[in-house]
């Protein structure tokens, strides 16, 4: 009974227009009394921003903060692949005939996921990486490789909570929720890169709307309040470190893995 109630009160405040108010507040200057209180509640190192938290002119001006210079060393080994986001590994594996298995006890197709792109069929039996950002974390998202866009495709969708809660809870969150997907190509093949809106998330910005390419590391996008990135690997062009596994917490510049040629 209490889970149809919380799944209840999920579906009905996952409303867009809740979402625009909760946005459009923090995007306020009245909002820049919540920062030291938001700091406390979700013990945020605010040290590591590049400004001291009163300089900043409102709550969101605040969650998609930069960091000083060097707080996040890219790792610099050959053929890394990494990660994105400072989150939480939610899920990582194989790609089982273009369907990602077992995210909180969901499968996934990559056709849903993906928007029926044709792209889809690149990741059939590629590696997925799915990276969970809470409050606390930094919620700006860097490019995990090196190289140019060859698409980018923005999928109106709804914003349900994709926390613990969401994914186990409510159908296909991540296949019904807002997504603004890159596809990056490198040198050994291609990337995409799932941004996936989330509940009181207005919206997902590019950090420079008009780039087409980027080097590692390179600022690519950000989340207004946390959310989550799938990060699919092309078949056949991904080995995964062997030390990672879900519930495992990961840095922005951490290597997730290495890169290798596509087999012909």
């Amino acid at each position: 009974m209490a889970k149809t109630l919380l799944r209840l009160m999920t579906e009905l405040s996952s409303r867009k227009w809740i979402s625009r108010t909760v946005g459009a507040f923090s995007k306020s200057r009245g909002s820049k009394a919540f920062i030291p209180y938001f700091v406390r509640t979700y013990n945020i190192p605010a040290q590591e921003a590049e400004k001291d938290w009163k300089e900043y002119r409102s709550l969101n001006d605040f969650f998609t903060r930069k960091l000083k210079p060097g707080m996040r060393p890219l790792d610099s080994s050959e053929h890394a692949l990494i990660s994105p986001v400072d989150a939480k590994i939610t899920a990582a594996g194989p790609i089982s005939a273009g369907t990602i298995l077992n995210v909180k006890g969901q499968n996934y197709t990559l056709a849903e996921l993906l928007n029926h792109s044709p792209h889809l069929e690149k990741y059939k039996h590629g590696y997925v990486f799915v990276l969970y950002l809470s409050p606390r974390d930094y919620h700006r998202i860097h490019a995990p490789v090196s190289g140019r866009k060859m698409e980018s495709e923005h999928i109106k969708g709804k914003v349900y909570p994709v926390n613990d809660f969401g994914l186990t809870h409510m159908k296909s969150v991540l296949s019904r929720n807002e997504r603004l997907i890159t596809y990056i190509e490198h040198d050994f093949g291609e990337v995409a890169v799932v941004k996936v809106g989330a509940m009181n998330v207005s919206s997902i910005q590019y950090a420079d709307a008009d780039a087409r390419a980027w080097a590692q590391g390179d600022d690519l996008a950000y989340f207004e309040f946390g959310s989550t990135v799938v990060l699919l690997m092309q078949t056949d062009t991904f080995e995964p470190a062997p030390d990672l596994k879900p519930g495992d917490s990961v840095k922005m510049g951490s290597l997730l893995g290495r890169l290798k040629p596509k087999q012909s």
